[in-house]
C-alpha cells in the first residue's frame, strides 16, 4: 500500500475517467509562396523578400485587404531582422537556407492537421546531393518573388504550460504504439486547458524517418502545436557533410533549428548534433571517431552559422524575457559527465552569448532525467566542455522510451522501462508564469502525484548486485546470453532487514524523479524526523557509481527482464525474444539484465539515510516527504521490517509431508 500526495499540479489528474474530444487545428494552413515571372532573375536574386501579415481570411494566402505585421522577427538561418511597418521584410539569399518567422506572443502560425507549425520556407535551390533513403530535400529551383507569414491573432495569457519531453524514439511501428499507449495516453489523462505547446527534444525517431509522418498523426490527438527537435537518430545516415544531414527531416517536418514566442517566454531550438563530424570537433573525451575521415561519427556541437544566428536573435530579444534554449544533446550531463559528444562542445561560448539574461536550458539524448540546478558541477565538465558552476538550470527532460522500451510489460503493456538513472518512462510539464517557471515531472501510467519510488539497499542487495553486474559486463565482453548467476528471484525481500544487516549498513532510499539540489528530503520513522543526503551533491565531486550508489529500487527490475525468454512455435523468427534498436535481438534466453551501461548504478537524484541501528524489531513504517523549491511537497511510504533473524522465504514443505 503506498499513498502519494502533493501540494499542487496544473496538469492534475482528471477526476474520474474521461474521453477526451478529437483534437482539431482550427488554423490549417501553409505559408504563402508567390511565384516570379522570371525564374533567371529569381535564381540570381541575392535578396530574399516577402511580408508577415494578419491572415484575417485564415486561408494562409494574403488578400489586398489583409494588413502587415510590424516589428515580428524573420531569420535566413543566420541574420535576422525586424519587419516594417507595412510588414514587408528582405534578408540575403543563402545557398542553403531556411527562411523562417518566429512566431510572436500574442500570434499563432497556421499547422498542419497534425498540428506541425508553419512558419517556414526550405531553399536549396538543387536539392540534397545524391540519393537518400529518407528522400532529403528535393531541388526548390528559384527563389520566389514573395514568401509571406501569415499570422492569427490569439488571446494568450502570460501563464501557460508546455509539455516537454526527450527520445520517444521508435524503431519500429510497435515501438510507436508503446509511446502511443504510455506518454500519449497519460498525457490526454491530464487536463490541457494550460498548455500551449508539445515540445520533442530530439531521437523523435529511432533512426526511421519513414514512421514520422505516423508519429505526428498520433501526437496530433492532444491538440497541441507541435516543436520537434532535431536528433541524433533523426538525421540522414547517408549524408556525407553535415549542411546535408538534416534534409529528410526538414522535408517531412520542418527546420533542425528556430524560435517562437507565448508570452514573455522566448524559445530557441538550437541543432546541436553534428554529423559527421570532423577535425574541428576533435577535443578530450570520447570524440576520436571525428578524426577519421572516412568514419560516421555525430559530435554534440553548435555549429558556425547557429551560433552568428543566435547572437543575431537575441539582440532582438528584450532582456525581460525568458530564454529556453532546447536543444537535444545536454549541454552538460551527470551521466554522461566524462563522456565528450554527448555534451556539447561550445558551451562556454553559448553561456556567454546569454550572459545575464533569465535562462533554462531543455535537452534529451541521455534517457535521463536531470534536474541540473544553477551553481550546481560535476568534475568532468571542466575537461571536456570547459565550464564548471552552472550559470542558468540545465535539465534533462526525461525520456518516453525509457531504457530503449528494454523492461518487461507493465500493467498496461508498455516496458516499464527504468532509465539509467532510475526514472521511469515519462514526461515533463513546464509552468510558466511570465517569466517565471516551474518544472513537474509525470511518470508514464503512474499517477499524477507520483514523484518517487523508495527501496532500501542492505548488505544482501549489496552481495547480489555486485556478482550480477560482474557477470553483465563478462556477458557483453563475450557477446553473448548465458545463464545468469542471479536473479531478482534470489534477492529476497529487501524491506526486512535484521539486526546484523543494520549494524553492517541499511540505507533507506528514495529517487525523486524530478529532484534537485535545492530539494529538500526528509523521512519519519517511529515518531522520529531525519534528514536525507543527497547522494550527489554537485560540488565539484565525480560520479559515484557502485553496489553502495543505485537504486535498490529499479536495478532489480533491470536486471532481471523476462521478455528475453519469450519463445512461440509461431515459426516467426522476429517474434521471438524481443527487438530494439536497429533490428537488434536480445534472445530468447534465460531471463537477463539490461545491457550494463544501462544499469541504474549512479544518479543525480537519489537520497540515502542510513537507518539507526537501533530501532526496535517489528513491522515499522518510513514516511518520505521531498519539498522542491517552489514548496510543493510529495509524501510516499514504505514499510519494512526489522527482525532478529531472517524468515524462511518459502513454504515450508516440512511441515507437510505427505504432500
Amino acid at each position: 500500500m503506498r499513498s502519494y500526495c502533493a501540494a499542487a499540479l496544473l496538469l492534475a489528474a482528471s477526476p474520474g475517467f474521461t474521453t477526451p474530444a478529437p483534437a482539431s487545428f482550427d488554423y490549417v494552413a501553409g505559408v504563402h509562396v508567390v511565384p516570379g515571372a522570371d525564374a533567371e532573375a529569381e535564381a540570381e536574386a541575392e535578396v530574399a523578400r516577402g511580408s508577415v501579415f494578419h491572415d484575417l481570411s485564415r486561408d494562409g494566402i494574403r488578400q489586398p485587404h489583409e494588413p502587415g505585421l510590424a516589428g515580428v522577427l524573420v531569420s535566413n538561418g543566420r541574420e535576422v531582422v525586424r519587419t516594417s511597418a507595412d510588414g514587408s521584410w528582405e534578408l540575403p539569399v543563402r545557398d542553403d537556407m531556411t527562411v523562417m518567422v518566429t512566431k510572436p506572443a500574442g500570434y499563432a502560425t497556421p499547422t498542419t492537421a497534425d498540428g506541425v507549425p508553419q512558419y517556414f520556407y526550405h531553399h536549396k535551390p538543387a536539392g540534397t546531393p545524391g540519393t537518400f533513403r529518407y528522400g532529403g530535400l528535393a531541388p526548390t529551383g528559384p527563389l520566389p518573388a514573395g514568401i509571406n507569414f501569415p499570422l492569427v491573432e490569439t488571446s494568450e495569457s502570460e501563464r501557460f504550460s508546455c509539455i516537454a519531453m526527450g527520445d520517444t524514439q521508435p524503431y519500429s511501428n510497435d515501438e510507436l504504439g508503446y509511446v502511443r499507449d504510455g506518454v500519449l495516453d497519460t498525457i490526454l489523462s491530464r487536463d490541457l486547458a494550460g498548455a500551449r505547446c508539445m515540445i520533442m527534444l530530439g531521437d523523435v525517431m529511432g533512426d526511421d524517418l519513414g514512421l514520422l509522418p505516423r508519429f505526428m498523426d498520433v501526437m496530433g490527438t492532444a491538440g497541441l502545436p507541435q516543436y520537434y527537435i532535431h536528433g541524433n537518430h533523426d538525421y540522414d545516415f547517408d549524408a556525407t557533410s553535415d549542411d546535408d544531414s538534416a534534409d529528410s527531416w526538414r522535408a517531412i517536418y520542418g527546420p533542425a533549428y528556430y524560435s517562437f514566442e507565448i508570452g514573455r517566454v522566448f524559445f530557441v531550438a538550437l541543432d546541436n548534433v553534428v554529423f559527421p563530424c570532423g577535425p574541428k570537433d576533435v577535443a578530450p573525451g570520447d570524440r576520436e571517431a571525428c578524426r577519421d575521415p572516412a568514419g560516421a561519427a555525430y559530435n554534440g556541437r553548435v555549429t558556425d552559422t547557429q551560433m552568428a544566428w543566435l547572437e543575431n536573435l537575441l539582440a532582438e530579444v528584450p532582456e525581460d524575457r525568458l530564454i529556453v534554449l532546447m536543444h537535444h544533446i545536454p549541454f552538460v550531463s551527470f551521466v554522461a559527465a566524462s563522456a565528450g559528444r554527448h555534451q556539447t562542445d561550445n558551451l562556454a561560448a553559448i553561456h556567454a552569448l546569454v550572459g545575464a539574461r533569465p535562462a533554462l536550458s531543455l535537452s534529451g539524448h541521455t534517457h535521463t532525467f536531470e534536474f541540473l540546478a544553477a551553481g550546481e558541477w560535476f568534475a568532468p565538465w571542466a575537461e571536456r566542455v570547459g565550464v564548471t558552476r552552472l550559470p542558468f538550470d540545465h535539465i534533462v527532460a526525461g525520456a518516453p522510451s525509457g531504457n530503449w522500451f528494454m523492461g518487461d510489460m507493465g500493467f498496461d503493456g508498455v516496458p516499464l522501462a527504468f532509465a539509467r538513472d532510475g526514472t521511469p518512462p515519462g514526461f515533463t510539464v513546464l509552468d510558466f508564469d511570465g517569466a517565471d517557471w516551474r518544472i513537474t515531472f509525470h511518470a508514464a501510467n503512474q499517477p499524477a502525484d507520483r514523484q518517487m519510488a523508495l527501496s532500501f539497499n542492505t548488505p544482501g542487495f549489496r552481495e547480489w548486485f555486485r556478482p550480477l553486474m560482474a557477470w553483465t559486463e563478462a556477458r557483453e565482453d563475450a557477446g553473448k546470453a548465458g545463464l545468469p548467476p542471479l536473479t531478482a528471484n534470489d534477492l529476497g525481500d529487501l524491506q526486512l532487514f535484521t539486526r546484523q544487516d543494520l549494524e553492517q549498513g541499511v540505507w533507506l532510499t528514495a529517487n525523486v524523479w524530478s529532484g534537485e539540489r535545492n530539494t529538500r528530503v526528509t523521512v519519519e520513522i517511529a515518531g522520529v524526523r531525519y534528514e536525507m543526503e543527497r547522494t550527489q551533491p554537485g560540488n565539484g565531486e565525480d560520479v559515484r557509481a557502485g553496489a553502495e550508489w543505485v537504486d535498490p529500487f529499479a536495478v532489480p527490475r533491470q536486471m532481471t527482464i523476462g521478455r528475453f525468454a519469450w519463445q512461440s512455435g509461431s515459426g516467426e523468427p522476429r517474434a521471438q525474444g524481443f527487438e530494439t534498436w536497429q533490428g537488434s535481438t536480445f534472445g530468447p534466453a534465460s531471463p537477463q539484465p539490461a545491457e550494463a551501461w544501462m544499469i541504474a548504478d549512479s544518479s543525480s537524484h537519489l537520497w540515502r539515510l542510513r537507518l539507526p541501528a537501533e530501532l526496535p524489531e517489528g513491522a515499522q513504517v518510513a514516511t518520505v516527504t521531498a519539498v522542491d523549491r517552489w514548496g510543493r511537497a510529495w509524501t510516499d511510504r514504505i514499510v519494512f521490517e526489522v527482525r532478529t533473524e531472517r524468515p524462511p522465504r518459502y513454504w515450508r514443505r516440512e511441515l507437510w509431508p505427505s504432500n
